[in-house]
């Protein structure tokens, strides 16, 4: 099949596991552990799990939510709160209060990790000074490293 005639996955009406795991680049494993917390609902056909675009929406979402550190849990809620015929306000209000608070979270670790990084470069530049100078382990030093 060439590319002209490649039915995108946007136009598909259901998705395999595999076809979910491939896109997204996670293990079936993961998927299936998704839908054991209830994140995710597929239907049956004996064994076969059939994906939905909802299921494919939702699975985007998900994994979204996991790398911008929200837990499964707020994630969970927010996916739930979701309801295609009525007004999305407490969802939104819900998803801006935990985008918020997970902003301030970040940029209180990024200051934490500069000052983590800031105080390695300089114990780095202090033994690499210590050790070019000449002295070794053997002789006492009156500059104290640690």
């Amino acid at each position: 099949m060439n590319a002209n005639t490649r039915i995108s996955l946007d136009d598909k009406a259901h998705f395999s596991i595999a076809d979910l795991a491939e896109e997204f680049g996670v293990t079936s494993r993961t998927i299936r552990f998704y839908e054991d917390k209830g994140l995710v609902s597929p239907e049956r056909d004996g064994l076969t799990r059939i994906y939905s675009r909802s299921d494919r929406g939702r699975l985007k979402i998900i994994l979204r939510g996991r790398r911008l550190g929200f837990s499964l849990q707020e994630i969970k809620k927010m996916l739930d709160m979701y309801s295609p015929e009525g007004e999305a306000t407490d969802q939104l209000n819900y998803t801006l209060k935990k985008c918020k608070d997970q902003l301030s979270k970040l940029v209180s670790q990024r200051s934490d990790i500069n000052e983590a990084i800031s105080e390695l470069e300089e114990g780095i530049r202090d033994l690499e000074a210590h050790l070019s100078s000449g002295n070794n382990a053997g002789k006492k030093s009156s500059k104290k490293i640690a």
